[in-house]
């Protein structure tokens, strides 16, 4: 099932605000039906690829602002996909601030797959609320204008600025939003910190830290081969080459999936890589050729790589092993994001200290 659901009640446990705000940290541990009320209209906008529904999203998040008493711009850098960034001035601007950064935009949706309609913010007997980002990551987006809601109406004010990013594209790398706003003057304006990003929503009574990020990598693997007719048996067809290549992705995968299994290393340490396509085949307009064997085949593939794996022995696997051009194969990789070895300690750092 692809429903995507967090409990009410667990939003409401969730609500903080991290304590670099003023040196200090604030939770919420009850609320009443607005904050979740508010939640699901943001779901019932409907901002999945390949047409997500900026303009709504952008209008909403600007209303929120208003209605709370901060201060609120949209950006657009690339036309129709807007970026809203929100503003709690501090009791001294001049230091640096924090940056709280969540996405709009959300993947997209089988709605006949899902129990109930991804774009209702439907909310069962249990309190569980159901809809694309309910999760990933409109739960997170909310939690931050609640909290500064229900501190600033407190009368606490943060020693330092805290801003609020909503970027578009996320779900496509970045590249027109969050990319787009580090490299403009707006940005270089916030004097950032540190910045808070996408992280997990979750019920616990403990807050989930994560010191780096698994690089994004998008591969391409190309399979050539001789054409023929579907009755002929021959070596080194297009999809003979493909399933080889098929073949040495998914051993090293089981390996990996194996080592998680068994509880010898956890998800953000072993490389996942997932089948996201697969092509071939001489299409017709009711269906494909039968009777012919293709002389191209393609198959993509999402892999996140762990900070500590070596990207040069991974490359060579790749280039050896999934894709060798002795078997007709070539491939593309595209790195989404920089492979790091994660946070740092570095004294010079405004969250040194936290980190250590």
């Amino acid at each position: 099932m692809d429903d995507e659901q967090v409990g009410a009640a667990g939003i409401g446990r969730f609500l903080c605000i991290v304590a670099v705000v003023g040196s200090s940290a604030c939770c919420v541990s009850s609320w009443e039906d607005d904050p979740v009320s508010r939640f699901k209209a943001y779901l019932r906008i409907e901002t999945a690829h390949p047409s997500p529904d900026y303009g709504a999203a952008a209008e909403f998040l600007l209303a929120q602002a208003r209605e709370i008493g901060l201060e609120a711009q949209r950006l657009e850098f690339v036309e129709g996909k807007p970026v809203v960034l929100i503003t709690w001035i501090g009791l001294d601007p001049s230091l640096p601030s924090v940056l709280l950064n969540s996405h709009t935009d959300v993947v997209p949706a089988e709605k006949e797959k899902w129990a109930h309609d991804p774009f209702l913010g439907f909310e069962d007997g249990d309190g569980n609320i159901y809809g694309r980002g309910a999760q990933d990551m409109k739960s997170v987006g909310m939690q931050y204008l609640e909290a500064i809601r229900h501190l600033k109406s407190s009368g606490f004010q943060p020693t330092r600025s805290v801003h609020v990013s909503y970027v578009p594209d996320e779900e496509y790398g970045g590249v027109d939003g969050m990319a787009r706003l580090v490299g403009s003057p707006d940005f270089a304006k916030l004097n950032v910190g540190i910045n808070l990003d996408e992280g997990l929503a979750c019920s616990e009574d403990f807050y989930r830290v994560f010191f780096g990020e698994r690089s994004v990598w998008k591969l391409t693997i190309k399979a050539v081969g001789e054409p023929g007719h579907g009755a002929k048996m021959y070596d080194g067809s297009a999809m003979e080459n493909l399933r080889e290549s098929l073949g040495a992705i998914y051993k090293f995968r089981e390996a990996q999936f194996q080592m998680l299994k068994d509880g010898l290393k956890t998800e953000g340490e072993v490389v996942a890589i997932n089948n996201v396509f697969l092509r071939a085949g001489t299409p017709t307009p009711s269906g494909f050729v039968m009777n012919l064997q293709a002389s191209e085949a393609e198959a993509g593939f999402d892999v996140r790589v762990p900070p500590l794996v070596g990207i040069e022995e991974l490359e060579t696997e790749i280039r050896t092993k999934w894709a060798p051009a002795s078997r007709n194969l070539t491939y593309t990789l595209a790195f989404f994001t920089d492979h790091t070895t994660g946070a740092t300690t570095d004294e010079r750092t405004a969250a040194a200290n936290k980190c250590q």
